[in-house]
């Protein structure tokens, strides 16, 4: 049963990409802005500053939001009725660390936080934390929905299904928000202009249906009153990508998504619906080709431009706290986020769709009912209930299993702190390239980043510990 004042504890509040759209959110929202938003960080300086503008933003709106605020998440958890988290420590610094040094092993990562070596360090990293919180809510506020927002999502996901089953879970990734994803297609099918809303009824004959791992999500099926616009979201792609810049501001992630979005519907005649990703997933832009192609290999994660970046995201907070920009322009400047959006449908029972990453349970017809996918789902209190989507296609469903081996070796290798199984996941994954390679790459990594890998990794005086027979 919905609250009528829901109490949402999001750990990790220092989050720029999240924390300051939930407050948002959070006010807005008549179905959540009369209960309580909790903010949990380990940071205290970056916490007092996501409280002050929480209490700046909801006093400004006239909101009766009570906040919170905790450096410890265990005096705040009791009466949660969603834990959304959303943390990571130092990520900049790491994925840097991962790209920079995979790099040397013929791995080209640009965003380096779900496949690849990146992707089995990030969760090496984060995983552990997930399980401690998950174990928390357990004991604290056991009725609560666990929402993750934390990449690898669909390794983090699987963990909690599998080492928390008892906890109510999904997994989120902002890449396909709804409305927003929808309309995107429609305008590339030519239904509705640019910046055209999407009205109910183009809404109701357009049949959408998106699905895959996270981040390796496809457009299986565009119809419109039965016509098939697959075709023709194809061809906009391709006329965007004649004219498509270096990037700009998103870096590594950006760069030259069109024109391989659109080699990658000529290939399979499906539209990858979320390329700043998938063209991570698959082989071809490594540049480990003999011929020289179209495309050039990837760009890799940019550390120091995403540091920048990040600065000036937190001027932006300073600014607002301290009054040099005024409180007033906080509800202009920002607007919703994917999981208090969700979070707010649950509550008031809006009944809007939402795309979540969740066990498949027969949305996919030709892949496991297990499978921990991103499909498009009814929400309410009861949870995620994923609508139907027909096959996946034959070479794109293969890529999609080796992908979720992959993901599944890796949650198993770092809930269990299994060497053998965290050297079978990278072996496995789509990017590797040879065995030597593989146990040297392993090596390096935990050697780079042991001051924030658990020390059960480490064996002796500090020295690696050794394969399981």
């Amino acid at each position: 049963m919905a609250s009528t004042s829901p109490k949402v504890t999001v750990i990790g509040a220092g989050s720029l990409f999240f924390g300051r759209q939930a407050i948002w959110q959070m006010v807005h929202s008549p179905h959540l802005n009369g209960g309580t938003l909790t903010l949990v960080d380990t940071d205290k300086e970056r916490l007092d500053k996501l409280e002050k503008l929480a209490r700046m933003v909801a006093d400004h709106e006239g909101v009766a939001l009570t906040i919170e605020a905790s450096t410890d998440r265990r005096e705040v958890l009791a009466g949660s009725d969603f834990v959304v988290l959303s943390f990571a420590k130092d990520t900049v610094r790491y994925r840097g660390l991962d790209t920079q040094i995979s790099e040397k092993y013929g791995i080209r990562m640009c965003s380096g936080d779900t496949i690849g070596p990146g992707g089995v360090f990030r969760a090496m990293r984060e995983l552990p934390h997930i399980l401690d919180c998950a174990r928390d809510v357990e004991e604290l506020c056991p009725d609560a929905w666990v929402i993750n927002y934390i990449n690898p999502s669909a390794v983090n996901g699987m963990a909690l299904k599998r080492f928390a089953p008892n906890l109510k879970s999904f997994g989120l990734c902002d890449s396909l928000h709804m409305p927003h994803i929808k309309r995107r297609y429609a305008e590339r099918a030519g239904l509705v202009a640019k910046n055209e809303a999407l009205s109910a009824e183009i809404d109701s004959k357009f049949d959408l249906r998106i699905a895959g791992v996270n981040h390796f999500t496809w457009v299986l099926k565009a119809e419109y009153e039965g016509r098939d616009v697959i075709p023709d979201i194809g061809a906009a792609i391709g006329r965007r990508a004649a004219t498509e810049t270096d990037g700009g501001d998103t870096g590594a992630k950006a760069i030259n998504n069109d024109a391989i979005g659109y080699q990658l519907f000529q290939m399979f005649d499906k539209v990858p619906a979320c390329v700043a990703h998938t063209k991570e997933y698959v082989r071809y832009w490594q540049g480990h080709g003999v011929t020289k192609e179209e495309i050039p290999p990837l760009s890799l994660w940019e550390t120091e431009a995403r540091y920048a970046r990040h600065r000036e995201m937190w001027e932006q907070i300073d600014g607002f706290v301290t009054g040099q920009t005024p409180i007033s322009e906080f509800m202009t400047t920002f607007g919703p986020d994917h999981a208090t959006d969700i979070i707010e449908n649950m509550v008031g029972n809006l009944g809007k769709p939402f795309y979540i990453n969740t066990y498949n349970d027969g949305a996919v017809s030709n892949m496991a009912d297990d499978a921990y996918l991103e499909l498009l789902c009814d929400i309410d209190m009861d949870g995620p209930r994923p609508r139907p989507v027909g096959d996946m296609p034959r070479g794109l469903r293969s890529m999609q299993e080796i992908v979720l081996d992959t993901h599944e070796l890796t949650a198993e290798a770092v809930a269990k702190g299994d060497r053998s199984l965290l050297r079978r996941a990278l072996l496995v994954d789509p990017l590797t390239n040879s065995i030597a390679d593989t146990e040297a790459l392993i090596d390096e990594l935990l050697d780079a980043e042991r001051d924030n890998i658990p020390q059960h990794w480490y064996g002796g005086e500090g020295s690696l510990r050794a394969v399981a027979s």
